[in-house]
């Protein structure tokens, strides 16, 4: 037996119940440290010895989980006074996630017993239950570090008895031992944390034991768990691996499929129905385990028959070879595994599923997307175990499958087939197969293998397909040809309107990101070579658009005829698309859709359709050249944890319409030549009330609670298609560019100014030097030179000559000023980001053989001298600098100068932190209505090509006594863009102040923890781009949530605000964790108060610009808001003109709507209004129930009368607020005075069981509300 069986067959723990697997796992698991110390009482028996066995117990469920513990044996000892003492002091460890009040740890205590001649036998002769967990899930408190716990007659088994009550106080039927106890302590033991990934949970371990993967206890302790030191691992890659079963994969398949359909039929006491079980996909997971658990979560890799890898591979051959060829599930890309250890216990575990669907009668074939409704059934039919062997390197590998009854590392059944079933000479490999692969460890030469990749596939990677909205026909499923595959079931997993990655070359692209091991600074070894980065093509092609309404019918009017899109990619500048039709595929709706899709057609300036493929496509060009020294991995993590929001508006009216968020992480290539996916992202709009309480995004995921006030509607859907194509790319020679964070100090050489002197290379090799002409070195001089001779002066040279000592003697001491200023001047270059602290440090010294006092002078407020030193250590600890931090080294004079003592010839570091929170111009361009334009460049971006802002000089001084200056520093500071993590839009009255509550997501907090219990979120701070917003958060108390307090003034209509919002979580604000950016829309405000279903007529004033305006009006509820004139008309320059509303609300309550005058031949927005709208409810007169039936159909008739109430005759109106559930024969009638009117109704079908309220409104001529009946449908 090897060790990893030793090890895997000891420490199986028991599993905890299934009610607690069902319920929300913890984030984190809780770490604790018991130790054992003595046992105490006068129930001893002197000399008898006895045991201690700890276990876990869940008294929720009455079960027990996990392994018992047991300790070695100790005699009892007699103990003063009457009693006896039996020592133990042994240290038990142990983790869970359970964190229940009632998960606790039991403590029986075993005693041996002799029994007669035959031996001794072990009886329990009592039991403690020592609390994990205090009320909630808050772990108990350990500040008491001996505890005396009381022990209770009997067995635990007591514990299991169904009257067993929670706590063990309550319980009338235990009884305590008396003057007997257990002293032991329990406490949290963080070290623990760090192996977790070696160490299962509910896994009762000694100190005196060993975990594989741990180093020995070093010092003079022998545990190795009190300061856990892990063993160094390794990386090894699996390549061209392949999966053999016998006698045949087809013969393999067909009996399993056979077996699987017999059991579904038996399951279900059926006929055989015609229906067949198939295969949807194969999937080998490959993971490293220590003989306790998986060191991480295994890989999944798709298998595909050899067959499909190279197709038509196999024709041509005859006989045996026929039969041999294409029998081997193989996979193309290689695995990276990067946690093996050298330990026998360590092991490389396959698992071979297969994921299975029922697929009519598809005769067991691979079934790709035609199958993805039904839910996947996963079985796991073969797995395997390998031991590398240390320092083999490369070598061929060939392991025997198992299966059947026998327990392996995934914790699953493994299907076997019946040896009755085959033939003899088949019965010996029916259960067993072979998994072979080529392993090594030599990364370089994985490097170069991923390099000759990139070239060969560049060419068919240049250009991505252009993205069809058909419906891929049914094909049948292989692997994708770059890489292992992302399994089908994982994408009918997530939920609509995620990102999914369709079928592509009949296959499927699997793109995750190793994010596991944190970024480290480069170290000695780095600095060697610089390994090629190939720059990122990254197109992004919006290709069609799909309408949606949301389920309660919110979203009002027309889909839009044109839109345009705003939105930013990393750091490049904001992007606002030129305007898009939408535009009907000829042969009307896509097939396969439920909701017709449009596509995306370019519009000329004169309005007209472009001749352009449908679609818009833009190209960002991630080149190397243009990344500062460490932005590669900050584009990368970008890349892995963001997602690109999309905003979607209104091309005619320039409202609003939604906004769509995508995740960034499928384009990361992981050394593929280029990757595609697909996405249908949902458009949706969220409302927020004047006060209410809003919420970060994360906080709006599906699962989570919403605030009240808060409406989230569904707009449509955007077909979006993105990729990633790599380039080649030059190595760079060289080092990589130095990182240091210390500006040296100037040397003293005094160098002479550019352009005195010209040089040129000898042919020899050597270097000569040519002087310049003053009159081509100074323009000031010549233009002396040139003025008029003055009477008197005979000779022109003379004058000439005059001049130039005239001028010599005049700049002298301006010429040596700046000769010496330059000598003692050091320059440094800061790329400043947007709420991003640049720390350096600058190396002074006192040139002076006696001491100063050093004041420093900086003339610009960005740059400070950091006085703090736990600032100053804070900074030094984030950037890995070794120069010294000396406290209390500066002094403040009284205009708040910092100055620093120097000795004689002494040299000091002077911290310096740049940080700026005001947005660059040029960087923050707006984005939204009042950016558009059909004049967008469609260009590929570049990272160089920016627009970066302009540089700023800043001069730092340092000057001694009399202010003369020792040393001069001018800092450089580049302007860059910056990531946007989330953006919020507010539309609000103008003239007015913001106030708006922001929500901070929670960080390490569960669904459900008690009000008052910590949480353990960092403290939070905030900073404003814009100085005159007021922004500031409140910790509220520990395990509360944390909110972002704004107030901005709102300026006057139609302006667009733009502010950004940076958090961070350390005091010393060094780097933000997020940047919000914040959009506020000023609109005029009018409020109006009405009644539903009545027409409430206004008019507002238009005021004319400087030139005349063809402008139309615009509102985001056509149905409940009629505006006159309706279409364009011409507003004066300079005029005034009223523009007619009417308003009628189909609902009681308050609500928003906005009203846009847009310029329709610049599409300008001239003016915006917010009506406040304030309906009550009329009152109903009577009310009608009838029950229709549900799921379709014709619809109903039905009749209802109206009596006229007035003597003479009158002409009355109709309207509801569900047109889309009722409609009437006639929209409007005339009855005569006290006569009856029969009013004709039609309730359409409806598809969902339910309850709707319906509003049938009868106004009068002037359209005022007269009466209002109220039917009830019941939809059966």
């Amino acid at each position: 037996m090897g060790e990893w069986e030793r090890v895997f067959r000891q420490h199986q723990p028991l599993p905890p119940h299934p009610q607690r697997g069902r319920a929300r796992p913890s984030p984190r698991s809780a770490a604790f440290r018991c130790v054992l110390k003595y046992l105490h009482g006068a129930a001893l028996a002197q000399g008898a010895e006895y045991q201690l066995r700890l276990s876990l117990f869940d008294a929720t469920y009455h079960h027990f989980f996990g392994r018992t513990w047991r300790s070695g044996w100790q005699a009892a000892h007699a103990a003063p006074p009457r009693s006896s003492r039996a020592t133990f002091s042994e240290t038990v460890y142990f983790h869970t996630s359970l964190n229940h009040p009632g998960i606790v740890a039991v403590v029986e205590v075993v005693v041996k017993a002799k029994k007669g001649d035959e031996g001794s036998q072990h009886l329990s002769c009592g039991f403690g239950i020592i609390p994990l967990f205090r009320g909630g899930s808050e772990a108990t408190d350990p500040a008491t570090e001996d505890r005396a716990l009381k022990l209770y007659h009997g067995t635990p088994q007591a514990l299991l008895h169904p009257h067993f009550q929670d706590p063990a106080e309550k319980n009338k039927y235990l009884m305590v031992m008396e003057k007997s106890h257990l002293q032991y302590a329990l406490k949290h033991h963080q070290p623990l944390e760090t192996i977790f990934h070696l160490l299962p949970e509910n896994l009762l371990v000694s100190g005196l034991q060993t975990v594989p993967g741990l180093l020995p206890a070093c010092g003079d302790t022998s545990d190795c768990f009190q300061k856990p030191r892990l063993m160094k691992a390794v990386t090894c890659y699996l390549e061209q691996l392949s999966v053999r079963l016998y006698p045949s994969l087809e013969e393999f398949e067909e009996e399993l499929l056979d077996f699987l359909n017999s059991d579904r039929l038996l399951q279900a006491n059926a006929v055989p129905d015609g229906d067949e079980v198939a295969i949807r996909e194969r999937r080998l997971h490959v993971g490293v385990h220590n003989g306790l658990r998986f060191v991480r979560v295994p890989q999944v890799a798709v298998l595909v028959p050899e067959t499909e890898v190279v197709p038509g591979g196999c024709r041509g051959v005859s006989g045996s070879r026929a039969r041999d060829a294409g029998q081997a599930l193989v996979l193309r890309s290689r695995i990276h595994l990067n946690e093996m250890v050298p330990h026998p216990a360590f092991r490389v575990c396959f698992q071979l599923e297969y994921v299975l669907c029922s697929a009519g009668r598809a005769g067991g074939k691979a079934v790709p997307g035609s199958a993805r409704g039904e839910a996947a059934d996963m079985r796991s039919v073969r797995w395997a175990v390998w031991s590398p062997d240390p320092g083999t390197g490369d070598t061929e590998v060939v392991l025997p499958l198992r299966g059947g009854a026998r327990r392996g590392p995934c914790q699953a059944l493994v299907y076997r087939t019946p040896a009755s079933s085959r033939s003899s000479r088949q019965g010996k490999h029916v259960e067993s197969g072979t998994v072979q692969f080529h392993v090594s460890t030599d990364s370089e030469e994985h490097l170069v293998t991923a390099a000759e990749i990139l070239c060969k596939d560049r060419d068919e990677s240049e250009q991505p397909p252009t993205p069809s909205l058909r419906v891929p026909a049914p094909r049948r499923v292989s692997a994708s040809p770059r890489g292992p595959g992302l399994s089908v079931s994982q994408l009918m997993a997530s939920p609509r309107g995620k990102d999914q990655t369709p079928l592509q070359d009949g296959g499927i692209t699997h793109l995750e990101a190793d994010l596991g091991s944190p970024d480290t600074e480069p170290g000695a070894s780095d600095q060697l070579r610089a390994l090629p980065f190939a720059p990122l093509q990254v197109p992004m092609a919006a290709v069609g658009l799909q309408a949606g309404r949301d389920a309660q019918g919110s979203v009002e009017g027309p889909w839009p005829r044109t839109i345009f899109l705003t939105f930013q990619f990393y750091r490049f500048p904001p992007v606002t698309t030129p305007r898009l039709q939408l535009v009907i595929p000829e042969g009307g709706s896509v097939t396969g859709l439920a909701v017709p899709a449009q596509l995306l057609v370019r519009v000329n300036e004169d309005g007209t359709l472009g001749t352009r493929p449908p679609g818009l496509q833009l190209k960002y060009m991630v080149d190397p050249a243009f990344l500062r020294p460490g932005e590669q991995r900050w584009f990368l993590r970008y890349l892995a944890e963001h997602s690109l929001q999309i905003d979607v508006w209104d091309g005619d009216s320039l409202l609003h319409v939604g906004s769509a968020a995508v995740k960034l992480e499928p384009l990361l290539r992981q050394g593929q030549a280029a990757v595609r996916t697909y996405h249908e992202l949902e458009v949706a709009t969220t409302e927020y009330e004047p006060e209410g309480l809003v919420l970060g995004r994360e906080a709006l995921w599906h699962g989570a609670l919403r605030p009240l006030g808060v409406r989230v509607a569904l707009r449509g859907r955007l077909h979006l298609c993105l990729a990633n194509v790599g380039h080649p790319c030059k190595e760079i020679s060289g080092q990589l560019p130095s990182h240091s964070r210390s500006v040296p100090a100037p040397d003293s050489t005094v160098t002479i100014p550019a352009g005195s002197w010209r040089s040129l290379n000898a042919g020899g090799g050597g270097r000569t030097v040519r002087a310049r002409r003053l009159v081509d070195v100074d323009s000031e001089l010549e233009a002396a030179l040139r003025s008029r001779r003055p009477e008197g002066w005979p000779k022109q040279r003379a004058w000439d000559l005059q001049v130039i000592n005239s001028y010599r003697d005049h700049i002298k001491g301006e010429s040596i000023y700046q000769m010496l200023s330059q000598a003692i001047t050091a320059t440094r270059t800061v790329h400043a980001v947007l709420g991003t602290a640049e720390f350096f440090e600058f190396a002074l010294k006192n040139p002076y053989s006696i001491q100063h006092t050093v004041t420093i002078e900086v003339d610009h407020p960005e740059l400070s001298v950091i006085l703090d030193p736990r600032e100053w250590r804070h900074f030094k600890e984030l950037t890995k600098s070794v120069t010294p931090v000396e406290e209390e080294m500066f002094h403040l004079r009284d205009d708040l100068k910092p100055q620093v003592y120097l000795r004689p010839s002494e040299t000091v570091h002077i911290p310096f932190k740049y940080q700026t929170f005001s947005a660059d111009p040029a960087v923050t361009a707006a984005q939204g209505p009042s950016g558009l334009g059909t004049s967008a460049k469609t260009d590929t971006p570049s990272l160089g090509k920016s627009g970066t802002g302009r540089t700023k000089l800043i001069q730092v001084s340092f000057q001694v006594s009399g202010g003369k200056p020792i040393a001069l520093l001018r800092v450089k500071v580049e302007p860059q863009p910056h990531v946007v993590d989330q953006t919020f839009r507010f539309y609000h009255p103008e003239l007015t102040f913001l106030k708006k509550t922001i929500r901070l997501p929670p960080w390490h907090t569960l669904p459900g923890t008690p009000v008052g219990v910590p949480g353990g979120q960092p403290e939070m701070f905030v900073r404003c781009s814009d100085p005159d917003i007021i922004c500031e958060t409140k910790a509220l108390g520990p395990g509360e949530p944390q909110d972002i307090f704004l107030k901005v003034a709102g300026g006057p209509s139609p302006q667009i605000k733009k502010f950004f919002v940076a958090i961070y979580t350390d005091a010393w604000l060094a780097a933000p964790v997020q940047i919000w950016q914040f959009y506020l829309h000023s609109l005029q405000r009018l409020d109006v108060t009405c009644t539903a279903g009545q027409l409430t007529r206004l008019s507002l004033l238009l005021r004319g610009t400087a030139a005349p305006r063809r402008v139309r009006a615009f509102t985001s509820h056509p149905q409940e808001l009629e505006v006159d004139p309706k279409g364009a008309f011409l507003l004066p320059a300079n005029g005034i003109q009223d523009l007619y509303i009417g308003v009628r609300p189909r609902r009681a309550g308050s609500k928003f709507i906005y009203l846009n005058l847009v310029d329709v031949e610049y599409h300008q927005l001239v003016s915006s209004w917010l009506l406040c709208l304030s309906c009550r409810q009329p009152l109903i007169s009577k009310a009608f129930e009838i029950s229709l039936p549900a799921g379709g159909g014709r619809g109903c008739n039905k009749r209802i009368t109206y009596t006229n109430p007035y003597p003479s005759p009158r002409l009355y109106f109709l309207c509801t607020n569900r047109p889309d559930l009722l409609q009437f024969k006639e929209d409007s009638f005339e009855v005569a005075g006290g006569e009856v009117y029969t009013i004709g109704l039609r309730f359409a079908p409806s598809q969902a069981v339910g309850e709707e309220e319906i509003l049938i409104h009868i106004n009068d001529h002037e359209d005022k509300n007269e009466e209002t009946f109220c039917v009830k449908v019941l939809y059966q």
